[in-house]
């Protein structure tokens, strides 16, 4: 998407260690603010001789592909779940939450709408949907498409999902029902259900659900074992927030968790909290090795993130304790979600399971790219992808080591983010 007149056309950018597979390699890259993308740049230099209109040099920071969070639930004080009295009032309530995720490193993301009634899918999904080309590089962060979490789960695994707000599905008809029937097409607007596959038959319209180039991720669930394997057959490729709301494993049925021991092609996907409320840092280094590709790291952030602690009211009519980054309903110890960056939990991955740098930025860039089918579009710094790019910095923390920091932020090959400038 073109800037403003005063962009630089062709950037490039210098001494500067690039995100490549599992490496960090030194290495120049050179982005076209016109078209938005990554050039291949012998390609640029020497058959289309093009020159850079700039060239910054990174003093041998870290330059990685743009944050991807899969599970979001708002920000900025602005709740998906939420309808406005306008739908004006309620896109500009996601400019808001965009441009405050850019400043975090998040340059695209799954808005996440948690259980509600059918009125609630119906009013705020249309607004959801992939931003797709004609999103504004200064809007910042953008959506990929909406992420539905509930409310086909289980009432006993609801967490703080309201109970009178859930179902069961019987047939396909109930799913387009709740959701709105144009917001489960081929172009729908959704791009993931999160749902429990043991509950109602659910489990015979997760090929329905595939079929339409939508993700079943299975979540909030007291699936046995061989219903999660059932499940993965008949097309669910990912796991919601593992080890939160479901089975706990156990060693003569391992549960959700046991798919992650099932063979590479059956293994799926699975997402992880590394805030350092929802999950022990061992559980998540147990859950690394058995299946380092499929980590997807996320935040399960919710619009509370920024604001000060206190009490606050949630969608359902209930209220939610903020306590640091620790939010929980009000009158249990119910974890409510999250309100840590995305950032931080990369560097909290870092430090608990060991993982090289470039393997706990691909858990953010690279492995979502490729669970959403947007492998060389998005997560990626080859040549014609997307010019999402984040520039990292690493200070040396006293408590916990080396921590990455958010430097700059380029969305679409304009820089709209700088702690050093304002922008």
């Amino acid at each position: 998407m073109p800037g403003k007149t005063t962009t630089p056309r062709i950037t490039k950018f210098t001494n500067c260690r690039l995100v490549r597979g599992s490496s960090l390699v030194e290495q120049d890259l050179w982005i076209d603010s016109l078209t938005g993308k990554i050039l291949k740049d012998q390609e640029a230099f020497y058959e289309l001789h093009l020159s850079p209109d700039e060239v910054i040099d990174l003093g041998g920071r870290i330059l990685a592909p743009g944050l991807i969070d899969v599970q979001l639930n708002g920000a900025q004080g602005f709740d998906f779940s939420v309808p406005c009295d306008t739908k004006e009032e309620y896109d500009e309530g996601l400019r808001m939450v965009n441009r405050g995720l850019a400043r975090t490193g998040v340059t695209s993301y799954l808005p996440t709408v948690v259980s509600s009634t059918p009125d609630v899918y119906w009013k705020v999904l249309p607004s959801l949907g992939p931003s797709g080309t004609s999103h504004p590089a200064q809007d910042g962060a953008e959506s990929l498409g909406a992420h539905v979490e509930g409310p086909f789960i289980s009432p006993g695994r609801n967490g703080v999902h309201k109970p009178e707000v859930l179902r069961a599905a019987q047939t396909f008809e109930d799913l387009l029902h709740c959701y709105g029937a144009d917001n489960l097409t081929t172009a729908s607007p959704i791009k993931m259900v999160t749902a429990a596959p043991e509950v109602g038959n659910m489990m015979a319209q997760i090929p329905e659900i595939a079929k339409r180039n939508i993700i079943y991720s299975i979540g909030h669930s007291d699936a046995t074992y061989e219903q999660a394997v059932s499940a993965t057959h008949q097309g669910a490729r990912m796991i919601t927030h593992m080890f939160n709301a479901m089975r706990p494993f156990y060693h003569r049925n391992p549960g959700i968790f046991g798919l992650l021991g099932q063979s590479e092609r059956r293994r799926p996907y699975y997402g992880v909290i590394a805030d350092g409320i929802h999950l022990h840092p061992t559980s998540i280094k147990i859950a690394y090795n058995a299946h380092p590709d499929g980590l997807v790291l996320v935040t399960d952030a919710m619009k509370l993130c920024g604001l000060p602690d206190g009490v606050y009211e949630w969608t359902n009519g209930e209220r939610i304790v903020k306590t640091g980054a620790r939010l929980t309903l009000e009158g249990s110890d119910k974890i409510a979600g999250s309100s840590a960056t995305l950032i931080e939990c990369v560097n909290n991955f870092r430090r608990w399971s060991g993982s090289s740098t470039a393997a706990a930025i691909n858990a953010v860039t690279a492995t979502p790219a490729r669970l959403l089918g947007l492998e060389g579009v998005k997560g990626s710094l080859e040549s014609g992808a997307d010019a999402d790019l984040v520039v990292l910095g690493e200070n040396d923390d006293p408590f916990s080591g080396r921590t990455l920091t958010v430097d700059q932020v380029w969305k679409l090959g304009v820089k709209i983010h700088d702690t050093d400038k304002a922008i």
